[in-house]
């Protein structure tokens, strides 16, 4: 009698913990590169993300408890800083991660903080292929494409501009590998050649070797896998300073304001795709930045993925009906996916009294949101030329 007066009381405990996790205000991590070679462009993504948290907060919150958020520092390229920022973020008591940002920091995040407490995590930005096979337990998501699906675009576009020679140069990482391996595979496929290839690091004062190297190749047409705050801004400088080349593909990390700011007329042949739409959400998206009370640039790379990825990690604890991410994670894929009612930016409120209901929703979000294999984004991009200090779109694919 003793033993089972015991057992009852360990399960009532038990069940208390839970419940008084489930009572709990949900608390999301937003973690980015707020420095480093990103950071131009991660106030932009922050601010999105935070835009979703208030808006369902607007709403009523998530099983009736507003939404809190905390922001922490990915530094992009340090995987142990990054992981010693996420292990802030759990000790702060999140129950979810938006991000992180840049491939190598989101690996570490997710195999040194997220898989040991169990914790689910959504980049909006985070492209390696090599994230498409970790070891997750379930819990990663993105709201980006992988690399291997950015090497066919950038294939694609160059070819359809008759371009069959370019010499290559990427950053010295995990994105920067990843999308090489990925273009060269596409480009070469399809015809092309990819004359010279020549990693480069990030921080240094001068590019002036690597660029010998790349105009050595005699290629017409320069990719630059990079990042538009760092060395893929160096290499394009130095190359236009000493002419080696005046004409550059540019991959997502490198579409920026900052890179158009500091460059300007520089890059007016230039031309290169980063994810995005163009459909009711990503209109919506648009309007909705632009009536912040501080607006930010809703047009800024991996912003409206940033949005998406909060607003799924919302809308999945409203279906699950917990903040724990063993059960959140698993509604995930059926919030993401048809069938259902399409949910856009501002139909946020109308998406948790859908789901109270038992209807199904579709989320599409403001970048066309459609999770394919292991929960990443099947992939759409906006086609981009640089026209006299302008980001200007030329088609979608």
């Amino acid at each position: 009698m003793t033993r089972l007066l015991m057992a009852a009381s360990a399960t009532a405990l038990l069940a208390g913990a839970a419940a008084a996790q489930d009572a709990a205000a949900p608390k999301i991590g937003i973690i980015l590169g707020f420095t480093g070679p990103l950071e131009s462009i991660t106030p932009n993504m922050a601010a999105a993300a935070e835009m979703a948290i208030a808006e369902v907060n607007a709403a009523g919150g998530v099983g009736g408890q507003q939404v809190a958020s905390e922001r922490a520092d990915s530094t992009c390229i340090d995987a142990a800083a990054a992981t010693a920022a996420a292990e802030g973020l759990v000790a702060g008591g999140i129950n979810a991660i938006m991000g992180a940002d840049c491939s190598g920091v989101t690996g570490a995040i997710l195999t040194n903080v997220a898989v040991p407490n169990g914790l689910g995590m959504i980049s909006p930005s985070a492209t390696s292929p090599g994230l498409s096979t970790a070891e997750d337990n379930g819990l990663f998501f993105r709201t980006a494409p992988s690399d291997a699906r950015q090497g066919v675009i950038m294939s694609d576009i160059l070819g359809e501009r008759g371009i069959t020679n370019v010499a290559l140069t990427y950053t010295n990482n995990d994105y920067g590998k990843g999308l090489a391996d990925s273009f060269t595979q596409a480009f070469t496929a399809a015809g092309g050649t990819v004359a010279i290839t020549v990693p480069h690091e990030d921080g240094k004062a001068d590019y002036s070797a690597e660029v010998a190297s790349l105009a050595a190749s005699g290629a017409d047409v320069l990719v630059v896998a990079g990042y538009s705050d760092q060395g893929g801004k160096g290499i394009i400088q130095n190359s236009l300073d000493t002419g080696a080349f005046d004409t550059f593909y540019l991959p997502d990390g490198m579409v920026g304001a900052v890179l158009v700011d500091d460059i300007g007329e520089g890059l007016n042949t230039s031309f290169g795709a980063i994810p995005g739409v163009d459909n009711d959400g990503s209109r919506r998206f648009a309007e909705l930045t632009a009536a912040q009370a501080t607006p930010f640039e809703g047009s800024s790379s991996f912003a409206p993925e940033s949005y998406d990825a909060a607003a799924l990690i919302m809308l999945s604890m409203a279906a699950a009906g917990s903040t724990d991410s063993a059960a959140w994670t698993a509604e995930v894929m059926d919030i993401a996916n048809a069938p259902g009612e399409q949910i856009i930016p501002g139909d946020l409120a109308r998406a948790l009294e859908l789901i109270a209901a038992g209807t199904d929703i579709d989320y599409v979000g403001a970048s066309g949101v459609e999770l394919i294999g292991p929960g990443e984004s099947a992939g759409n991009y906006r086609e981009v030329e640089f026209v006299d200090g302008v980001i200007e779109t030329v088609g979608f694919r």
